[in-house]
């Protein structure tokens, strides 16, 4: 298979990055070979293929845009198809929504949809909307309003969530397919803890609950999740690093395990993948490890398509760094392997010919 890596790339963020960095993967011995480093706007900091794996797409930090590639199976090469303004400015999460017929971005403000053809081609945009909420009480993160962080659907496809660090809120939204459009959900949030920053969330894959990874207070919040009416309820909160740790830290990624028995969280600061095992009973977390990501800043990290391994992108230290996964404790081990690559802020799997 092929790995996508996505990266920042300009002074102002101190990045590295010249581009998204395409990888073969051996599927036997799992060695990574780079074989291209295709240049692009300015910081393609988050990337998602299509369900076909036939196209990339990619919004920018500190942008107004959102890219379109061609993934070549036989080689994993990528060609530029277009681009599109998103009517934002900061974009840090995009998604395609379950018909394929738009890309959903978090734009920077607020969320925006982008029609797509079935060649992979970008259409101009048909919504951009910004919602309400009050600042959190932190200035640098949360001085500008709303940050929605994340675009996610729900487990029936009918709600759309966003994560927003800088309201402390989660916006609920339908997607109006026949006419492009977003329409606010009543309610139209759920409030976080005041200072909470929710950054990322997951749904589980057989309970009606969801988990959110705030960012800026580091814990885990549980949520009832009521698919009917489209509500969060929220029931559980627990913090993401060691009682002992006593340092700065922030949250970052969020991942569930396929059998929904464990969540992995990202501690930039503590510089940890954290292991929560979830209650059988009602899927309440409880930490069971920390492991050290061997680097700075891992923004981002993902499970490969085989669940059995997990890489951490440590986004200060130039590495993605592979683990793999105990099958009887389901702790992340770090297998050894390390690839060198500047600034690296997503990776995406795409299976070749």
């Amino acid at each position: 298979m092929y790995a996508y890596v996505g990266c920042f790339t300009t002074p102002q963020r101190k990045a590295r990055g010249k581009g998204i960095s395409v990888y073969h993967v051996n599927a036997s011995s799992g060695h990574w070979r780079l074989v291209q480093i295709f240049p692009t706007l300015d910081n393609p900091g988050y990337l998602v293929a299509d369900p076909t794996q036939n196209f990339l797409y990619a919004c920018h930090g500190d942008g107004d845009s959102i890219s379109a590639y061609q993934i070549d199976k036989s080689n994993g090469h990528l060609s530029f198809l277009n681009k599109q303004h998103c009517q934002g400015d900061n974009a840090p999460h995009l998604m395609i929504e379950p018909s394929g017929r738009f890309v959903v971005i978090a734009n920077g403000p607020g969320i925006a949809l982008i029609p797509r053809e079935k060649n992979g081609l970008l259409l101009p945009l048909t919504e951009a909307l910004v919602p309400q909420g009050v600042e959190g009480p932190y200035k640098r993160e949360q001085g500008l309003g709303a940050h929605p962080h994340q675009v996610i659907m729900d487990p029936s496809g009918r709600f759309l969530l966003c994560p927003d660090k800088g309201v402390d809120a989660i916006h609920l939204f339908q997607i109006d397919l026949k006419n492009g459009r977003l329409i606010v959900h009543d309610p139209a949030c759920t409030k976080t803890r005041y200072g909470a920053g929710p950054r990322h969330m997951v749904f589980h894959p057989q309970r009606a609950l969801a988990y959110v990874i705030n960012e800026l207070d580091s814990t885990l919040t549980t949520y009832e999740w009521d698919a009917i009416k489209g509500r969060l309820i929220p029931r559980h909160i627990v913090p993401t690093t060691p009682p002992h740790f006593t340092g700065d830290n922030t949250g970052a990624e969020i991942v569930i395990s396929a059998d929904g028995r464990h969540i992995y969280i990202s501690n930039r600061g503590h510089n940890s993948i954290a292991t929560f095992q979830l209650d059988p009973q009602d899927g309440t977390p409880q930490a069971i490890d920390w492991q050290p990501t061997q680097g700075e800043k891992p923004r981002f990290f993902t499970l490969d398509p085989s669940a059995q391994k997990l890489f951490v992108a440590n986004e200060d230290s130039d590495t993605i760094v592979e683990f793999k996964i105990d099958p009887g404790s389901a702790i992340p081990q770090a297998s050894g392997l390390i690839i060198s690559t500047p600034s690296p802020s997503c990776v995406v799997f795409c299976h070749s010919i």
